[in-house]
């Protein structure tokens, strides 16, 4: 971080003393320091410095700002917790991290492709795989809720890795509290619908049932209605999205990629990572894939950072 200093301009104007006398009086004023001496007359002290005695303040220039070291010190304090925090959870490499979200979100179209049939005109929610940005961060999403490791709740958090949840009650109802605590560590809970069914196979009162009983279960459960809906496998239809904008769904997004414990899986011709990908991974344990949810995580943040690429949050661009 470069230091801006500012340097502070003090009075330095010279003041000559007028003395405007008879010639009687010239000696006395001599004597009494009104004569001008060398060119200049005496010089007012200038105003002290606000840094003055501070260690490593310059005559005349302000320090450091304060808040500029606390910035600095906080940010090495947070590189060294993630260096000791790779090493700790077994990372090769120290994610990179993600630069500061953008002050204003992206608008983001639907995917081309991704439309509706005879939807045209219509102000649906946008189904997308990647968020628009020339940024080098990719967006870690987690579906359904079926494993409950807290080993991950702590590796996410010391390792300082934002991720999203997209939950099926179904899979979470048998311990809340665990999502509750993923909550309170900056995780946001998103809708996966209740019983993770195929929806365009459902009548649109059955898919209502699905995705807006999921919102209310949330909001009732965790305090917070979600405003992003990811249809289970992917699937959905015009009744699928009108449903999910009249219950308070803002935004669709699907994925890019697939991550596993042992490798990954691509939706792009050139089966690579792109700026604003999405990742979709599973809350999924030994049972599953024979390996655990750290297993996981150190995969896919293998691929992510020998790539070049930090995790952000989606939220902060959605």
């Amino acid at each position: 971080m470069q230091t801006v200093r500012q340097n502070e301009k003090f009075s330095t104007k010279r003041h000559r003393p007028v003395c405007a006398l008879a010639a009687a009086l010239v000696v006395a004023a001599v004597a009494s320091g009104c004569a001008d001496t060398g060119g200049d007359g005496p010089r007012p002290a200038p105003s002290a410095s606000p840094d003055a005695g501070r260690p490593g303040a310059a005559a005349g220039q302000a320090g450091p700002a304060p808040e500029a070291d606390t910035r600095a010190e906080e940010t090495e304090r947070r590189q060294a917790a993630r260096v000791a925090a790779a090493k700790k959870w077994g990372l090769a490499k120290v994610p990179l991290a993600a630069p500061a979200p953008p002050a204003k979100k992206p608008l983001i179209p639907t995917r081309e492709g991704f439309e509706i049939d005879g939807a045209e005109g219509e102000d649906l929610p946008p189904v997308f795989t990647t968020v628009p940005t020339t940024e080098r961060i990719v967006f870690l999403t987690m579906d359904d809720g079926s494993e409950k490791d807290p080993e991950l709740l702590r590796m996410m958090t010391e390792l300082n890795i934002p991720y999203s949840a997209f939950l099926s009650d179904y899979e979470v109802n048998d311990d809340y509290g665990y999502f509750e605590e993923m909550q309170k560590r900056g995780v946001t809970l998103n809708n996966h619908t209740l019983n993770h069914p195929y929806l365009p196979g459902l009548s649109k009162a059955e898919q209502r049932e699905e995705i807006c009983g999921e919102q209310e279960k949330i909001e009732k459960r965790f305090g917070k209605r979600p405003a992003l809906l990811r249809p289970p496998y992917g699937n959905y239809n015009g009744d699928t999205l009108r449903i999910a904008k009249s219950c308070g769904i803002k935004a669709v997004p699907l994925w890019a990629a697939e991550a596993f414990p042992d490798h990954m899986e691509w939706r792009e011709w050139d089966q690579d990572l792109h700026p604003g990908d999405i990742i979709l991974t599973h809350f999924r344990g030994q049972s599953d894939w024979d390996a655990s949810m750290t297993d996981l995580v150190r995969n896919v943040m293998k691929t992510v950072t020998d790539k070049g690429y930090a995790v952000a949050r989606l939220e902060d661009y959605v």
